[in-house]
């Protein structure tokens, strides 16, 4: 393929819309679905957040890559993204400690951009219409095999994410008298380092490891990390957890919480257009406070599917009342729908580490 005179993109969705806009990155054509989010900073962290692989990112922010790229904010060993969608790619960093432009990131990893995008407008109809395969190319292309491409790309509830991005071997972190057990569905570095600054070692496990190996393995608690995708895919994964959710703590994010409830019967659904970005309301039921979440998901768990069960509601989400935590009646074992580990986002939540520390810990 030629690279289109004057850095020219394009940005097709499967209703047949195409956009056009300059290109920066990587020169290439990739499909996904298109998902934005909200956050107004952390755009590093959320490129290399495991969670958005299979989607095209858009930022409803109007500028991204202005304090450049460090690695140090990777949340994983590389880009995830399928392709990055914005309304101004900067191209003069703002930041004496980094030396990487947002551009040159791109490029390293092979990965398309997009900007001159009215991604405002292009949220809207994300809201009005729900979640749209995409197109992006940075080379030349037709219009209509762009659009094509969309629309004959398979819908991210058919696809198998989490095994491009869990660990193809167990890896531990840290030298602690108490281990707990990661399941990595899409961990992320921060969840890891939250866990080894509390004092708990980790021994990060493929998403489909058999649940001997783990029991095996001496563990003290269990986690259910987050990931990309349909969690109705990962059916070893969530026979694994129905055998150890009794064994030891038990704690669930995002993915995890997902798996964790349908290891209890639980039915989830795909939401119209998901939550991401760093300013979700989430309230406990039980304190009454509210707390201000990062999040990155496009299922829900059905709450009524889980009457009947061992486990109980505990925090929603203000906007739109889906369910963001559960606990179980006797059991050491809560879940949660958003980040705590933030990266990006707030830290309103990031003592539940603390707390599953201590849990671990003392059982």
């Amino acid at each position: 393929m030629v690279k289109i005179m004057g850095n020219e993109a394009k940005l097709a969705l499967e209703d047949g819309t195409v956009l056009k806009g300059e290109a920066f990155g990587y020169e290439t054509v990739t499909v996904g679905e298109l998902a934005f989010s909200t956050g107004m900073s952390g755009y590093t962290e959320a490129l290399t957040d495991p969670s958005f692989k299979g989607q095209i990112l858009m930022s409803t922010y109007p500028l991204e890559g202005n304090y450049g790229v460090s690695e140090d904010w990777y949340q994983s060993d590389k880009v995830q993204v399928e392709g990055f969608v914005v309304r101004e790619a900067c191209k003069k960093l703002s930041n004496f400690g980094t030396k990487k432009t947002l551009d040159d990131f791109l490029k390293e990893f092979k990965v398309p951009g997009i900007e001159d995008i009215d991604t405002r407008d292009l949220t809207l109809k994300i809201r009005e219409k729900g979640s749209l395969k995409a197109a992006l190319a940075t080379e030349e292309i037709d219009d209509d095999e762009l659009v094509a491409r969309a629309q004959e790309h398979k819908s991210i509830v058919d696809l198998d994410l989490v095994p491009l991005v869990s660990t193809p071997e167990v890896k531990t972190f840290g030298d602690f008298d108490k281990t707990v057990a990661i399941i990595d569905c899409g961990v992320k570095k921060n969840i890891i380092n939250c866990f080894l600054e509390n004092g708990v070692g980790v021994a990060l496990f493929p998403y489909n490891t058999d649940y001997q190996t783990i029991l095996d393995y001496g563990v003290n608690g269990l986690m259910v990390s987050p990931g990309p995708g349909n969690p109705e895919r990962l059916t070893d994964t969530i026979a694994n957890v129905e055998k150890l959710i009794n064994k030891f703590p038990v704690f669930g994010i995002c993915m995890g919480q997902h798996v964790i409830a349908k290891a209890f019967g639980a039915t989830t659904y795909k939401m119209k257009f998901g939550h991401r970005g760093a300013n979700q309301p989430v309230k406990d039921l039980q304190s009454g406070k509210v707390f201000i979440t990062s999040q990155n998901h496009g299922f829900a768990i059905d709450p009524d599917s889980l009457k009947g069960t061992d486990l109980e509601l505990t925090q929603i989400n203000l906007n739109d009342g889906t369910p963001e935590g559960f606990a179980h009646k006797e059991l050491p074992l809560r879940t949660i729908q958003y980040h705590p580990e933030s990266g990006p986002g707030p830290n309103d939540t990031r003592d539940l580490f603390e707390e599953f520390g201590k849990l671990i810990k003392e059982y």
